[in-house]
Order: structure tokens, then sequence, then C-alpha cells
């Protein structure tokens, strides 16, 4: 029975799993449809572009105020998500802080610093909430703005916050369920 809340949070992972792998071959499937063309030109400057556009987020920091929040968001995303995985792994194998004798005094660096990411998201969230819905900032208010795009922006918001709020971190840094929501 010990390892009953192991088996447990493994078929739940694997669920989830399950359904992100389906929504992902989805999502494979529509860039499927479009045709291949001739792309060898210039690969280094593609390549360069990739990298500072996605992985760099460059477009985000052209707005001085957008862009620190979401400097703030995306940190906050990646470094929480290394969390996420020790997480996860101490929940398959029934451990806690799987990470931490292999990362050392870093581990402890890291711990410390999701709960103020956690806050600093939080601010940004709100922040970009306020942004898009009570100040009427002239981009938001144009057509292409209206329908999907500001329900799904709202979406992603809302769930951003309620991510946020429904993790908090125990005594000893751990990112737990939240006892007040």
């Amino acid at each position: 029975m010990a390892f009953l809340p192991n088996i447990v949070f493994a078929l739940l992972l694997i669920t989830a799993l399950f359904f992100f792998t389906k929504n992902i071959l989805s999502i494979r499937r529509n860039i499927l449809l479009g045709k291949d063309i001739e792309r060898k030109d210039q690969s280094k400057k593609r390549w360069g572009n990739m990298a500072r556009i996605a992985l760099g987020q460059s477009k985000m920091v052209t707005k001085p105020i957008a862009g620190s929040l979401h400097i703030i968001v995306y940190i906050g995303f990646v470094i929480i998500n290394i969390e996420l995985l020790e997480i996860i792994l101490d929940g398959l194998f029934g451990t806690h802080r799987l990470f931490a004798p292999y990362l050392g005094g870093f581990y402890n660096v890291l711990i410390a610093s999701f709960e103020i990411l956690a806050a600093l998201v939080l601010v940004a969230v709100v922040l970009f909430w306020t942004r898009r819905n009570v100040i009427k900032i002239k981009r938001f208010l144009s057509s292409e703005m209206k329908g999907w795009p500001k329900k799904d922006a709202d979406y992603i918001l809302y769930f951003e916050m309620v991510l946020n709020e429904s993790l908090s971190f125990d005594e000893c840094g751990r990112l737990t369920p939240s006892k007040h929501g």
C-alpha cells in the first residue's frame, strides 16, 4: 500500500501525457498540411533569427513595460519547470528533493528563486490583465484584437493566475498544492 500514491500519480501522469500527445499530434497534422518549400539559403541567418525570436523572446522586449513583464513570466516559466520536472520525478519515485544532491548549493538558489518568481509572475499577470482589459491601449482596441484573440489572451492570463495561485511553497521551499485555494 505504500506505493499506492505513486501508482495513482503515475496513472494521472500517463493520462495527462496521453492528452498532451493527442494535442501535439493534432498540431503536427495541421502543420503538415502546408506545402514544402526549398529553404536552403541563409541557413545560419534563419537559425539565428529562430534562436533570437523564439528562444530569446526578442520581439517581446521592444516595448519596455510589456517586455519586462514578458521576461518575468518567461524566466519564471523556464525555472519553475525545472522544479516541475523534479516534482514529477519525486511523485513517480517516492523521493523528496531528487535534484538536491546533484545541484549542491545551486539547488538552494533555485528553490529561493521560485517563490520570488511566483510573486513576480502574479504581479506581471495582474498587470497584463489590467493593460488588456482596463487601460484602453490603442493596440488592444483594434479589430484584429477582438473576438477570439481577446478571449484567448484572457484565458491564458486566467490560467496563469489559477496555476500560480493553486501552488504555494511549504517551509522547505517545495512547490505544493495551496492550502487556501
